[in-house]
């Protein structure tokens, strides 16, 4: 039986596997040197406020969404941003996604927050298929990163 529970700081080796092999994946660069102890204290340190779920099955962890709390200045309330929803290819297909969906959808109303946000690769037809038929609406926009 597959489960999505909370991370544990126990899970954050495996937290780590998982994403490299996201980045891989969105054909993007290998994290850099010091994620281990930056996620450490974003999802356990005192002041933590990513929420880091994990989709396990037969006691081997198989994907992972991680969220955290946004603000939207033109609608003036916070809501859920999910940065990440990743499975490990042999966990596609079985409905694992649609159980961490049902997680984040949660955890935001938890938090009593009224929507959820997320991004994906224009090339990522999968998933946007995958988020279309859970009923998502998509806006056109282009994402931008300057590094400091």
């Amino acid at each position: 039986m597959t489960a999505v529970r909370a991370a544990e700081r126990a899970d954050l080796p495996t937290v780590l596997e998982l994403i490299v092999e996201h980045a891989e994946y969105e054909r993007a660069p290998a994290p850099g040197p010091g994620l281990a102890q930056r996620l450490d204290a974003l999802l356990f340190g005192p002041a933590a406020r990513l929420h880091c779920l994990l989709a396990e099955h037969a006691d081997e962890v198989i994907g992972y969404a991680t969220c955290s709390p946004e603000i939207s200045t033109w609608d003036g309330w916070e809501y859920l941003h999910m940065d990440c929803l990743y499975l490990r290819p042999q966990a596609r297909g079985h409905g694992i996604g649609q159980l961490l969906m049902d997680a984040v959808l949660h955890r935001a109303r938890a938090l009593g927050m009224a929507q959820v946000q997320w991004q994906t690769p224009t090339w990522n037809e999968g998933a946007i298929r995958f988020y279309r038929r859970l009923g998502a609406t998509a806006a056109d926009k282009i994402r931008f990163t300057q590094a400091l």
